[in-house]
């Protein structure tokens, strides 16, 4: 089928990778514009776009869709379907209707579950057991279009927003691929989501990401995973904010809430609200990523020592 293709990136790379792979003629991928990143913020290209200039698909990075121009130049290549995943930018009702068959969304949640902006994180911190991909017939609204495809996916204990998007990516290339297969072969049938079972999944703050102790220790694991690896959950002790990235709930512990009642091989053991969690992976302020045994010995922390939340969380919440 012809494609035009419309993503940023690992996520939307690797359903573009899937899709040339699987024989599709890709003759248009859309992009957004390169911006500045990482600490010396130099302006760097989207994994989409590399991808693109490697297999050397005409490429087009608009910073908006208002040019009438630009639609008509869409239109000109006359594609069979628009393939978005993950692009950030939206698209007008002008656009969605360019392609023979509309515009076919790779959304990472099984809709009508988490429409909108952060589903892996919501998913992560609601507690949801599963997850999956959604291939969605895109319309005006947010996420709303009919469903095309499913396909489901364990949410595992150990899972982050970094593992689950990874297994999602590769999740989301097979997808789509098998949607244009029963698209093809005129087996592909829409349904309307049901508009009762609907849920948001609004854009994550950093705010979100300060751990309250008073909190059940399954939440707060929660918490940890779903902010690995942005913002990164985050608590604060003498004076300073400590991330942490890894963590599990301990069994048959309790104290006082942010209380470190142990110090173990596998570990730092702090009681929450209820219950107690395991501290496995920190990092201090312009440090790196460490395990608790590694932090430890740089960063001495010992039973009786409190964490503390409030001053930096409330710092950073405007």
């Amino acid at each position: 089928m012809k494609i035009i293709f419309a993503g940023t990136p690992i996520f939307a790379a690797s359903a573009l990778e899937a899709l040339v792979a699987a024989g599709h003629e890709v003759v248009l991928v859309l992009t957004q514009p390169d911006r500045p990143a990482g600490r010396g913020m130099k302006t760097v290209a989207g994994a989409v776009k590399l991808l693109a200039l490697d297999h050397g698909i005409a490429l087009l990075q608009p910073p908006t869709f208002k040019s009438q121009a630009l639609h008509s130049k869409l239109m000109a290549f006359g594609a069979d379907v628009m393939v978005v995943a993950a692009y950030g930018l939206i698209l007008p009702a002008a656009v969605l209707n360019i392609s023979r068959y509309g515009c076919f969304n790779i959304h990472a949640s099984l809709l009508p579950r988490w429409r909108g902006a952060a589903p892996i994180q919501r998913a992560i911190l609601a507690g949801d057991q599963e997850t999956g991909i959604t291939i969605m017939q895109m319309d005006a609204g947010l996420d709303t279009g009919a469903m095309l495809f499913k396909a489901r996916l364990a949410i595992e204990s150990r899972d982050t927003t970094q593992t689950l998007h990874d297994k999602l990516s590769k999740l989301g290339a097979h997808s789509i691929v098998t949607a244009l297969t029963l698209l093809q072969q005129g087996k592909l049938v829409a349904s309307a989501q049901d508009e009762t079972l609907a849920c948001y999944a609004p854009k994550i703050h950093k705010a979100e990401a300060a751990i309250d102790w008073q909190q059940d220790a399954g939440q707060i694991n929660r918490l940890i995973h779903a902010f690995n690896p942005s913002p990164g959950a985050y608590t604060q002790i003498r004076g300073n904010v400590l991330k942490i990235w890894q963590g599990k709930v301990a069994m048959d512990e309790s104290g006082e809430s942010g209380e470190i009642i142990a110090i173990r091989r596998d570990g730092i053991v702090v009681a929450c609200g209820s219950g107690a969690i395991i501290l496995e992976a920190l990092q201090k302020p312009g440090g790196r990523k460490l395990s608790a045994t590694e932090f430890l010995a740089g960063y001495p922390l010992q039973p009786g020592d409190f964490f503390d939340f409030s001053t930096y969380a409330s710092a950073h919440s405007k």
